[in-house]
């Protein structure tokens, strides 16, 4: 997984990068919003991790504009701004999800593993309860490993 990290503030943007490259992820970094922009709009990124007080365009701007040139990953608004305006203005502007700093590295983990997870990617497809077996994809129903025909009635009722 690539990540994309726009932070002006050098020694919280190398402390992310560091953490993240320890955990196995690529990582680019841009220390202003107008770099940051070239590169999501360029590159390969799988999340951007953003602050809103960068110079050159603020966070703010640049989720907005991202969003309007369809550019559809996910964006994790990272900043010292905390109040619920700024967290409403964050998430309105196109993020997807809103951390405050100072923030725990390991929330921070979590919520990147959240935001990269693919729709419908853990979906239940089977129900069980002992050895009774519900596909809920082919309807198909079995017990001990035997097939049962139910009606599509009977189906719903179990």
């Amino acid at each position: 997984m690539r990540i994309l990290i726009i932070e002006d503030e050098e020694k919280i943007a190398a402390f992310i990068k560091r953490g993240l490259k320890e955990e196995g992820y690529s990582v680019d970094s841009a220390d202003n919003g107008e770099e940051g922009y070239a590169m999501a709009a360029t590159r390969d990124h799988d999340l951007i991790i953003l602050d809103i007080m960068v110079p050159k365009m603020d966070g703010i701007s640049l989720c907005r504009r991202l969003r309007n040139e369809n550019i559809t990953m996910p964006i994790l608004m990272l900043t010292a701004k905390y109040t619920v305006k700024d967290k409403v203005a964050g998430l309105d502007a196109g993020a997807n999800d809103y951390l405050t700093k100072p923030f725990a590295f390991e929330e921070l983990l979590a919520r990147i593993r959240a935001l990269s997870r693919k729709p419908g990617a853990y979906a239940i497809t089977n129900l069980q309860a002992g050895d009774l077996l519900l596909d809920l994809l082919t309807h198909k129903v079995t017990r001990a490993g035997k097939e049962i025909d139910l009606t599509s009635k009977e189906y719903a009722l179990l």
